[in-house]
């Protein structure tokens, strides 16, 4: 992130020389978050900076009497792609998962996790020679990410991305840059190649290390023995000399250097749960009127839950993944149907936002406390001492330790807040996980701790992940989440994702079929009044009307004659050949006019004079 702030002004090299192209033009995503009451479509269309400097220029030239410097503005403005900008802003939107409904909704009425897509959204809009991008995959569902990730590769500036996901790392870099021990190493191929040569280099470090260990210990050994002999203590003193010259190679210590595991299950239940006829959503909000439904979005599953299943729970962006861990979480309540647990079934639950179940004011140890009592007075842990030093240590095995056990949580980073979650949940020895986006804000080492944490875990998991690598991993099979309903998905991520692409590609479809029905009508709805006019014109007219539509011709043709004399006038001032072809063009198109308006003028005093005679 320091490196980031370098690229994009916020900070200043310390030491060195740092140059960046000044042509060049920088995309970033903004991390604060949007307060506006722009449409969607407005504030994403306001990150393509060229065109927002064209638009503001165009209004600025209107407000003068310099018609060669309005010439310049408008032709600005094409070349910025003003005609087809809502159209690529909706694109964007639409690729990162949004509804066609909700192209026009206010940025204000989206939460915080839709919000951030907005601004990833507003930051491809803007034309970029170098595009940074910092965790852009955090808030994005997989069928947004397979999006992204395809966008990008056809992406042609260059872009340097910080990211914890390696199949997304896979898929859009080429170049790895490590940043380790305060040096900055370039490696050539993307991130499974960078493993592999880091892990080479990592085997040959070791072994210089181990062979400098054992010449210093030759060395001390020699020392030690020569030292205080006289005739010797020559040598030795050189040979002491020797051993402080000598570079130091530290030892390499593993980066996955926290490790943890879950508690063996009290019991496994046998189903875990089961669900009979039940349908998923949301209650209608508290100042709805009465006798409002509830929002229903899948409806009447009918299955089980059994002990050591390990269920990914896939679907596209809006289909209902969240609403039915939440439901199964008793998060919400089921909209109908039943669902049965099984005796002794004790969840553990991970919200895709972890400030749900943190409060940012409390610390870790206090979190802990607390979730003792609660335990304690559900009944879990009775009759057990949990003595302050137990809760202190336990937090030491999830790298809180020292001081951060009475650190606010609120001042944490989002992969300490993770962690505290993951630790609270392995305190209460859960034999049913259900885990929704674990992995945002995590770090390589500790997803790599998660996966074998959760492949040694003994009960039933059930995930939400765009985490493509730790799904492959802990999952055995998938069920899909589509269409209002539940149904086991018959393959691998690779199909899912394919599948997700042609889903995709038949959504745009069917928004191009819709648009271009609703063009049909409009073209329709045209002829017919054209025919309807056309009928009319056969018709005596009453003469107020007639003079009325009169005045419309006179007064549009008053100002088409008044465009056309300025455009004469740009004309005779020898204007460079591209302003000359649009001028041109714009005065023909004006004189064609003018001739129909005069044309209608002669139709419609003839009409008026016969029916005064």
């Amino acid at each position: 992130s320091s490196l980031f702030a370098l690229f994009n002004g916020n900070l200043h090299e310390d030491a060195g020389e740092y140059y960046i192209p000044t042509q060049w033009r920088m995309g970033q995503v903004a991390q604060d978050m949007p307060e506006t009451d722009q449409s969607a479509t407005d504030f994403v269309v306001d990150g393509d900076t060229t065109l927002l400097a064209a638009q503001l220029e165009v209004t600025a030239s209107e407000a003068t009497d310099d018609y060669d410097r309005m010439a310049h503005a408008y032709m600005a403005l094409q070349d910025a792609g003003a005609h087809d900008a809502p159209a690529r802003a909706q694109a964007l939107i639409l690729g990162l998962g949004f509804k066609t409904t909700e192209l026009t909704n206010p940025v204000n009425s989206f939460s915080g996790g839709w919000r951030m897509r907005l601004q990833l959204a507003r930051a491809l809009m803007c034309p970029s020679d170098l595009l940074l991008l910092d965790e852009p995959t955090n808030h994005l569902d997989l069928d947004a990410l397979v999006w992204l990730e395809a966008w990008l590769k056809k992406y042609e500036g260059t872009m340097i991305v910080i990211s914890h996901d390696r199949e997304f790392l896979d898929a859009v870099t080429n170049v790895t840059l490590h940043i380790d021990a305060a040096k900055l190493v370039r490696y050539g191929g993307n991130y499974s190649k960078f493993e592999d040569m880091r892990a080479e280099q990592m085997e040959l470090q070791q072994n210089a290390f181990a062979k400098q260990q054992d010449k210093i210990a030759h060395l001390q050994k020699f020392i030690a023995r020569f030292k205080a002999k006289a005739s010797k203590a020559k040598q030795a003193q050189s040979r002491v000399k020797a051993l402080d010259r000598m570079e130091k190679i530290a030892p390499l210590l593993s980066e996955a250097d926290f490790t943890f595991e879950f508690k063996e299950p009290a019991n496994l239940p046998n189903p875990m749960l089961s669900m009979s006829g039940v349908s998923f959503g949301y209650p209608p909000p508290e100042d709805a009127p009465e006798g409002t439904p509830p929002t229903v979005i899948v409806r009447k599953v009918s299955k089980s839950v059994l002990a050591g299943q390990r269920i990914g729970i896939l679907g596209a962006n809006g289909q209902g993944k969240s609403t039915v861990v939440k439901t199964i979480a008793r998060d919400l309540a089921a909209i109908g149907g039943e669902i049965t647990e099984g005796k002794g079934l004790n969840i553990g639950y991970f919200a895709q936002q972890e400030l749900d179940v943190l409060r940012p004011s409390d610390t870790p140890l206090e979190h802990m406390i607390r979730l003792v009592k609660d335990m304690t007075v559900a009944g879990k842990i009775a009759g057990q001492q949990t003595r302050e030093q137990d809760l202190r240590s336990f937090l030491g095995t999830f790298n809180f330790s020292g001081d951060m056990v009475k650190q606010a949580v609120g001042s944490m980073s989002g992969g300490e807040k993770a962690r505290l979650v993951l630790c609270m949940m392995v305190w209460q020895r859960p034999n049913l996980l259900l885990l929704d986006e674990p992995t945002n804000h995590l770090d390589l080492a500790t997803r790599e701790a998660l996966a074998m944490a959760l492949n040694e875990f003994e009960g039933t998991l059930m995930l939400v992940s765009h985490d493509r690598a730790l799904l492959r991993s802990v999952c055995d099979e998938f069920w899909m989440v589509s269409r209002g309903g539940i149904e086991p998905f018959d393959g691998d991520l690779d199909d899912y994702q394919r599948y997700l692409l042609d889903e995709a590609k038949r959504q745009r479809e069917a928004i191009k079929e819709a648009s271009s029905a609703a063009a049909k009508a409009e073209r329709k709805a045209q002829a017919e009044a054209s025919a309807a006019q056309a009928k009319l014109k056969h018709k005596p007219a009453p003469t107020g009307s007639l003079k009325r539509k009169l005045q419309d011709v006179e007064a549009r043709m008053a100002v088409l004659n008044t465009e056309g004399a300025a455009l004469e006038g740009h004309l005779s001032q020898s204007p460079p050949p591209s302003d000359f072809a649009n001028l041109g063009k714009r005065l023909k198109a004006v004189n064609e006019e003018l001739q129909v308006l005069e044309e209608q003028w002669l139709t419609i005093s003839g009409e008026i004079e016969s029916l005064t005679v």
